[in-house]
């Protein structure tokens, strides 16, 4: 099947116009709660996978050095003293614990009073009089 140029051409021209309007940038969504939870889940996963491969990485430079001292010892070489080093810490398996949301201000109490109030704040009581014992 041909087309003539007559038809196809205003036809590629259309799309090509129109592409740039279809890879335009669409603003970011806001993430949801069960969102932010699993990105924190994740972020936490892999700074537990990070220890353990530094764990792995640890073990295994132990290991050389340590064949390296027999094989050094054996050969009748000089074996050099040990660098002390930190011994290898094992993270332990995954356990994620989601952090608990505190709770807003308003909710918390603590921009009011414990009880509430019975009489205006202000009196024409004198404070030498309400407070006694204050001046001597």
């Amino acid at each position: 099947m041909t087309f003539p140029m007559n038809t196809f051409a205003p036809a590629v021209l259309a799309l090509v116009l129109a592409a740039p309007s279809a890879f335009a940038k669409l603003p970011t969504p806001n993430p949801t709660p069960e969102a932010k939870a699993k990105a924190a889940e994740t972020a936490a996963k892999a700074a537990w996978a990070a220890k353990v491969d530094n764990l792995k990485l640890c073990q295994a430079q132990d290991r050389v050095a340590a064949k390296y001292r027999t094989s050094a010892a054996a050969a009748g070489k000089p074996v050099p003293t040990p660098v002390a080093t930190p011994a290898c810490v094992d993270p332990g398996p995954f356990a994620y614990v989601p952090p608990v949301d505190p709770k807003p201000i308003e909710a918390a109490g603590a921009h009011s009073p414990a009880t509430t109030a019975t009489a205006p704040p202000n009196t024409n009581q004198k404070a030498s009089e309400a407070i006694p014992d204050a001046k001597k």
